[in-house]
């Protein structure tokens, strides 16, 4: 009989030889970016010790005794030289709670820090927090806006499914140690907030994306655009949508910022995600726009259709059929990691470049809204194509 501690030995190899293996770029789709084939960050690269207890006397049968679910929606930043993701992992019991993996190279052998982020409660402690934006601000702070999700005390009684959703904001400057500051104010729900990454006018800028309530976007327009006084007690006064949702569109139900804008010669370069209804349900894409660097609330670019959809294995999970991003990072050679999450399940990469995204973005044409529209623009293609 296989003894405790071989067992133990055979667990621990197992695990890291999941975290040590080289992940691989796969054929490129569409010239726009290179996928890699596997996922990057998963349940099963959560540490051995957050999920077994090794202890022998305890536990004889070698069980997992707090059980991980899922790794997804992923903050991303640069530091120290590494490839930081600061992940949402979702528990059996589907809490969520942020903690930090590292690679040296940003494609593979991402390992998690030792313990998750403890992170301080608001005076009205949620019960959920997740899909941390992170921004390295030029006032010397770095920021995570977060989902803080509360149950709605105005639902019916007995209804133990309505929540509301406020904008959690926390800084600091190791990403080890946070502080937390006052949720959000605005008149409306907010779930995807980021912060841009310079001060426009002296004041903090905000991406958000008002909605009605906590799944529907109602009256919400799209993206939006507010400028806040202090951080420290942040409120939306004032709220202009810049990227606006159309019907049949791959963001005909709501749409919102991804992680915050990337700065480049001929404009910000921004990712974001989509939702249409289908049949089966919410379909998430993803798609990108540019705003100008003189007026960021000035759309310069928006290239029709996705971005990026689900593909394969990536189709299916606790949510299936959907992609959704909350960070990348370019790097000082212009190589650009995209980090997204499938079916709410797993965390891949796909890599590009600052000048092929931007090339994407400017020549792409627009959506015409229309299939007249469309087949004309589609035309002109085959024409020039064709010498005619």
């Amino acid at each position: 009989m296989t003894s405790f501690e071989e067992k133990v030995k055979d667990l621990i190899a197992r695990h890291e030889a999941l975290i040590t293996r080289k992940n691989e770029p796969v054929a490129e789709s569409n010239g726009v970016y290179t996928r890699y084939k596997y996922p990057v960050l998963t349940a099963a690269h959560t540490p051995i010790f957050w999920r077994y207890d090794l202890d022998e006397k305890t536990n004889p049968y070698l069980m997992e005794r707090i059980g991980m679910n899922a790794v997804l929606n992923s903050g991303a930043i640069k530091w120290n030289g590494k490839y930081l993701l600061v992940a949402r992992v979702e528990g059996a019991d589907r809490k969520s709670f942020f903690a930090v993996a590292e690679s040296p190279n940003g494609v593979d052998n991402f390992r998690f820090w030792d313990y998750p982020v403890t992170m301080p409660d608001d005076v009205i402690p949620a019960t959920n927090i997740y899909d941390m934006r992170l921004t390295a601000h030029e006032d010397g702070w770095i920021y995570g806006i977060f989902c803080a999700e509360r149950h709605d005390n105005n639902a019916p009684a007995g209804d133990l499914s309505s929540a509301t959703a406020t904008a959690g904001i926390a800084r600091t400057k190791d990403l080890k140690t946070w502080e937390r500051l006052p949720d959000l104010k605005s008149k409306s729900q907010q779930r995807n907030v980021v912060l841009h990454p310079e001060f426009v006018n002296g004041k903090y800028a905000l991406y958000t994306r008002p909605q009605d309530g906590f799944i529907d976007a109602g009256s919400g327009g799209g993206i939006g655009w507010a400028l806040i006084d202090d951080i420290t007690h942040a409120e939306v006064k004032e709220e202009k949508i810049i990227d606006l949702r159309y019907y049949h569109t791959i963001k005909e139900v709501k749409n919102g910022e991804g992680p915050h804008p990337i700065k480049t010669p001929k404009g910000w370069l921004h990712l974001a995600h989509g939702v249409r209804g289908c049949a089966a349900g919410l379909r998430y894409v993803l798609y990108m726009y540019m705003t100008s660097l003189e007026d960021p609330t000035k759309l310069i670019a928006s290239p029709g259709g996705y971005f990026m959809a689900p593909e394969g294995e990536e189709r299916i999970g606790d949510v299936s059929n959907v992609l959704f991003t909350n960070g990348w990072i370019a790097d000082e050679d212009g190589t650009v990691h995209i980090y997204y999450a499938s079916s709410d399940t797993r965390m891949h990469v796909a890599v590009s470049t600052i000048d092929k995204l931007v090339d994407y973005c400017m020549n792409t044409p627009q959506d015409g809204l229309t299939t007249t529209a469309s087949v004309e623009t589609l035309k002109k293609l085959i024409d020039k194509n064709l010498g005619k």
